[in-house]
This record gives structure tokens, sequence and C-alpha cells, in this order.
């Protein structure tokens, strides 16, 4: 049985060996703050209408046109018009690598700047694609703009990733520098915008003036996480090769039809979107007054702040119930540095009496 196992394991390749899980912190009984999930769920009497609209799902059929016709509700809840492509994925952790599929070629480059999102790397090296790293700039966090536009012009990337904003620092960054640097990418660039619904800015009239650029959205800051729905957005020729990638059931009927529902009650979404940009503010303020904590600005619904150990502050909460994110391991330019998921406020007022006794 070993040597059967051990001629098994040898077919994979050393590098899948040698990775480790992405994984999933447990949560059960903790007030979760680590995961940037909207805390709100449906009003009771739209739990009920959802639950009596999925119960009437054919689930005996695949997806079909049911999906593309989500594909062009979401286009339109975006704001762009018939004239640009669309696809979707099970959410956008699919998209990116359906993405690092259609740009994997010998010699490819991926670039990003870091720290970032991880699965920009993760992904990239699992097609075997060479990966770039550029170190945002240590006291803002903003894009280094020269180390940026020099390793495009050493590495010629097929595939930038911009995260807008970032995470896990919560950046919206300089516009007019992301716009010179889709001008010197040679390929294409992503702009990632999962937290879009907290954020100032989107870059909707960059993706316009500029083919090469993409723009990539999730349902799962909108408040349907569970449900596991991405989107691209962008010239029609670039998506089609996105889309000749997707898998044809990828999305089932059940999550279309929540996506459908939850676009139906878009007011509702945008309304707990409004009150966590405000619980966002309260934090800020409480942490920055606060001894022993130093936030970081944000346009996510996150708050990245910097502690005198980040693992005991994190061990130290979790021993009172409260779960945020040591991002600490990370990238070096996070070291002691802590992700706050904004919550209710009812959440915050308890992260925010806890966290005083667990920062020393």
């Amino acid at each position: 049985m070993t040597a059967a196992l051990d001629q098994a394991l040898a077919q994979i390749r050393p590098d899948v060996l040698a990775a480790h899980a992405y994984v999933v912190q447990p949560s059960t009984g903790l007030l979760k703050l680590d995961a940037m999930e909207n805390p709100y769920r449906l009003p009771p009497e739209l739990q009920q209408a959802l639950g009596e609209r999925l119960g009437a799902v054919a689930l005996n059929r695949y997806p079909a046109e049911r999906t593309a016709e989500l594909a062009r509700a979401l286009a339109r809840h975006a704001g762009v018009g018939d004239e640009v492509g669309v696809t979707l994925g099970n959410g956008s952790d699919e998209l990116i690598g359906l993405l690092t599929i259609a740009v994997a070629q010998p010699g490819a480059t991926v670039l990003a700047p870091v720290p970032g999102f991880v699965m920009y790397e993760a992904l990239a090296r699992q097609q075997q694609l060479n990966f770039v790293g550029v170190p945002l700039r240590a006291d803002d966090f903003e894009l280094d703009e020269a180390a940026m536009l020099a390793a495009i012009r050493a590495h010629r990337p097929a595939l930038i990733y911009l995260a807008y904003p970032n995470n896990p620092t919560a950046t919206l960054w300089d516009a007019a520098v992301i716009e010179r640097i889709a001008q010197a990418a040679p390929g294409l660039v992503v702009m990632d915008e999962a937290y879009q619904p907290f954020a100032s800015a989107d870059s909707l009239a960059l993706m316009a003036r500029r083919k090469n650029v993409l723009v990539m959205r999730t349902m799962s800051k909108f408040g349907l996480a569970g449900v596991r729905i991405g989107y691209l957005l962008g010239a029609p020729e670039l998506v089609e090769q996105v889309e000749k990638l997707r898998p044809p059931y990828n999305i089932s009927v059940l999550n279309a039809e929540a996506a459908f529902f939850a676009l139906e009650h878009a007011e509702v979404y945008a309304a707990q979107a409004a009150e966590l940009r405000r619980q966002r503010e309260r934090l800020f303020t409480a942490l920055q007054a606060m001894p022993g904590i130093a936030p970081w600005p944000s346009q996510g619904n996150m708050i990245l702040a910097k502690v005198q150990d980040a693992a005991a502050t994190f061990a130290a909460l979790k021993a009172r119930g409260v779960l945020i994110k040591n991002v600490s391991a990370m990238h070096a330019l996070l070291a002691n540095c802590v992700r706050l998921t904004v919550g209710t406020p009812d959440e915050n007022t308890r992260l925010l009496a806890e966290l005083p006794s667990c920062l020393s």
C-alpha cells in the first residue's frame, strides 16, 4: 500500500508537493472580523422571499442562458453598456485562474504590487509562470511608480494586477500613476475592484480609454460572499478569450438566482455598504486615539493597523472570542500588522472594548 501511494505521489509536480493549501481559520463561536465579509444578512421578509424563489429553481437542469443573462445584468449594474464584454467566474479566484491560463505561454510573467492579494502569485505559480512582486512604498503603501515602470521594462509582463482598493492595505492608489502603468504595459492590466462598494472611485473610465485594461468585480463584498460570483468587464475581444476557458456550468442555478434576487434588491445592499463606510470611519477614528496601535486610512471594508506584537494581539483577541487577521507574515512591509474587518455597530463596539487590553 505504501509503495503504491509513493508511486502515485511521485506523479505530482514537485512545486505542488512543496506548496501549502490556502488556510481558512475556524470561526465557530467567534466574532468573525477576519475575512472582509459583509456582516449583514437579508431582512427576514427577504430571506423568506429568496427561499421561496430558490425552491422553485429547476435543479434537474444544467445552467443555461440564465448565466448569460446574469452576466449582462451585472454589466448593467456596473453602469456599462452592451459594447463592453462580460464573463462570470465562480468568485474572482476562478477569474484570476482563467486569466492566468490565458497568458500561460513559456516564459510569461505576471506582475503585481506587494503586499497584495495572495492569489495573484499563487495561481501564476500553479501555471509555472514567472511572478514579479514590486514592493509598495513603505510609508503609505502607495504604488512605487518608478519601480513599477522599471519592472515593466525589464520583465514585459503579459498580465499586471492592480487591486483598487488594495488588499490588505485598503489603499486606493493614485489614478494618474495607474494610467501611466496601463500605458506602459505590453499586455493585460486587470483592475481588481473587489472592494468597490466601499471606495470613492473606480476604474471604468480607465477601461474605456485603454483597451488593454479589464475590470474585475465580485458579489462577495456586495453581500453575497457565500454565493461565489465574480465578473470580468472589458473589451469584448479580450473577454472572449477568457470566456473560451470558462467551464460551461461554473455558475450554479441556485447561485445565479440568488444573484438576480440581490440585484433586484440592490438598494438594501447599498444601504448596508453605506453603513459599513460610516462604521469604518468610526472605527478608524477610535483606533487613531488608542495607544499601541497605528491604523492606515482605508477605502475598503477593513483597516490595516500596526501593533507592537501582531501574533500576541491576534491570540489575545481570539481568546476573548474575536477573530481578526494577522497579516504580518505576508510581507516584510507588514511586520506586526493586523487587519480588522469592519463589522456592525455592535461588533465594532465589542472589538474596541476588547482591543486595548490585547495590545500590550
